[in-house]
C-alpha cells in the first residue's frame, strides 16, 4: 500500500480546509489511517485515526469539536476535514498506515506506511 497526501494550502484563521489520503496498490481493509502534523521546530504529533473497517476515530484534544476524519471505501480515500483553523494548527500534516492494536493508535512509530506532508499555513 502506498498513501499520498493532498489538500494542504494557505488559508485564514477561522477558515477550513479538508486533507486527502488516497491509497494505491493494495486495500486499506486491515489497516488504521491516521493523521499527525508537524510544526516547525516541533515533534512529530497525533492529530485523528479511523479504521478502515467499522470506521471508529480517534482525535486529538487539541483538534476535537474541529476536525473530522472520514473514509471514503470505494475511492480508497481518507478525509481530513479542518474547521475554525488557528495558528496553532500551522503544520505539514502527513497520513499514515498501520495495523497496530488500537491501544497504541496514537504512537506515530508503530506507524509503517507513511505519505508525503501537505503543508497547511494558517494566516492570523
Amino acid at each position: 500500500v502506498q498513501l499520498q497526501a493532498s489538500g494542504g494550502g494557505l488559508v485564514q484563521a477561522g477558515g477550513c480546509l479538508r486533507l486527502s489520503c488516497v491509497a494505491s496498490e493494495g486495500s486499506l481493509n486491515s489497516y488504521k489511517v491516521g493523521w499527525f502534523r508537524q510544526a516547525p521546530g516541533k515533534e512529530r504529533e497525533f492529530v485523528s485515526v479511523i479504521r478502515w473497517s467499522g470506521g471508529t476515530t480517534r482525535y486529538a484534544d487539541s483538534v476535537k469539536g474541529r476536525v473530522t476524519i472520514s473514509k471514503d471505501t470505494a475511492k480508497n480515500t481518507v478525509f481530513l476535514q479542518m474547521n475554525s483553523l488557528k495558528s496553532d494548527d500551522t503544520a505539514v500534516y502527513f497520513c499514515a498506515a498501520t495495523r497496530i492494536v488500537w491501544s497504541e493508535i496514537e504512537n506515530q512509530y508503530r506507524y509503517d506506511i507513511w505519505g508525503q506532508g501537505t503543508l497547511v499555513t494558517v494566516s492570523s
